[in-house]
């Protein structure tokens, strides 16, 4: 098939629309179930390369979780332990593969965001992951092939127009890419810098150890990075993307937001938020909500008198600035990634308070020797990777 029709463009008045191939060559997707729409399909390319980047980097499954043409979340298939089961809305009992792992860590990262997500898998998609993604509002998936009991299950989603696309994971594109914009043609090379551990050599920092863990993370802050609008910053742990700040004019208020969201998933480890009331009735949505909001700066609203009854069977104390503060205090470990340089100090001072301790960046900022010395008065292990990694 050379093209497919869609909808519309970006917005209902935008038509007509549709993907095609230029050189009248076959698209390499297929469409198993439902009609993608653009939007759906622009996340669809930028997640698959992510994961596969990620599969191809590491030899670990991989998945990501898009929202508007940026991962909310991305993660490699390590296990979960019992308190990212609860935390992620995943039955103690339920036997999970490393596909379905990687899945549940990448939509936990930033649960709010990844409300109605696309999916990208590296692998073929499995029973065990088809059986998370049925119980989560998602708007489609992307993935190499899907088993057949699998496909079935995601068939039945969403009155049976839940939206199923598979790719030809040997599809190689043109090293050349165009867009419109005001009916002017850009054109520019690909962007097919391989990420690895290379970029970790220029350790500029005192501190110069970097663990094979630290590397890991950072090279997945990096591909992350890659596949995120522009300026963006990415916090990781364990191998899983814990926050993204996406698309912000200003780094530290991309560091800031990432910061916080990365916090918030700290904080969803505190056995207060863990142990919640909720009420039997109250939807998973409904749940991550409240946990958001709990979490924030006007946990009245879902705890106050008079509307706690409505998510919880008792009224929940509120969670004060000393205990999250006492939490955040112990958390270290955190790895850092910046598509861009850091022109100062205070993104350092930010990323610091959510527990960083490697950083990665491309370095070539005016001020880098501040930034440098910002990490050494912490003990930060920075790495400058030389390339910057803007992506829009």
């Amino acid at each position: 098939m050379n093209e497919i029709q869609l909808k519309y463009g970006c917005n209902p008045n935008q038509k007509p629309a549709r993907i095609f191939m230029a050189d009248d060559g076959n698209l390499p997707v297929e469409v198993l179930n439902g009609k993608p729409g653009y939007i759906n399909f622009l996340d669809a390319f930028n997640s698959w390369q992510l994961v596969k980047e990620l599969k191809e980097n590491t030899g670990m499954v991989a998945a990501a979780s898009f929202k508007h043409v940026s991962p909310a979340g991305a993660a490699l298939g390590y296990p979960l332990d019992r308190v990212l089961r609860k935390m992620y809305h995943i039955d103690p009992k339920m036997k999970l593969s490393k596909l379905a792992c990687a899945y549940a860590r990448a939509r936990g990262a930033d649960r709010m965001s990844s409300f109605g997500d696309w999916i990208a898998l590296s692998d073929v998609c499995d029973v065990p992951t088809a059986k998370i993604i049925k119980n989560e509002v998602t708007d489609g998936i992307i993935a190499p092939g899907y088993e057949p009991e699998a496909l079935e299950i995601l068939k039945s989603k969403k009155g049976g127009n839940y939206n199923v696309v598979k790719i030809d994971s040997n599809y190689v594109p043109v090293s050349l890419e165009h867009k419109q914009v005001y009916g002017i043609t850009f054109e520019q090379g690909r962007n097919e810098l391989k990420i690895d551990n290379r970029m970790l050599e220029n350790i500029v920092t005192e501190n110069k150890t970097l663990t094979d863990a630290q590397k890991r993370d950072l090279v997945l802050a990096l591909i992350t990075l890659k596949y995120t609008q522009s300026n963006s910053v990415c916090y990781v742990q364990d191998g899983q993307v814990i926050g993204v700040g996406a698309g912000q004019q200003s780094r530290i208020h991309c560091t800031r937001l990432a910061g916080q969201k990365a916090d918030n998933w700290q904080l969803r480890h505190m056995p207060k938020v863990l142990n919640l009331p909720f009420r039997d009735d109250v939807a998973k949505p409904n749940r991550d909500n409240a946990i958001d909001v709990y979490l924030g700066e006007t946990p009245e609203d879902v705890i106050g008198n008079d509307v706690w009854a409505e998510t919880f069977t008792k009224q929940p104390k509120p969670l004060t600035k000393a205990q999250k503060q006492k939490w955040l205090s112990k958390v270290t470990g955190v790895c850092l990634g910046s598509d861009a340089f850091f022109p100062f100090g205070d993104n350092i001072e930010r990323a610091r308070r959510s527990g960083v301790t490697a950083i990665v960046e491309p370095g070539g900022s005016i001020r880098d020797q501040q930034v440098i010395d910002t990490c050494n008065k912490y003990g930060i292990a920075m790495a400058f990777c030389g390339l910057r990694l803007f992506h829009h």
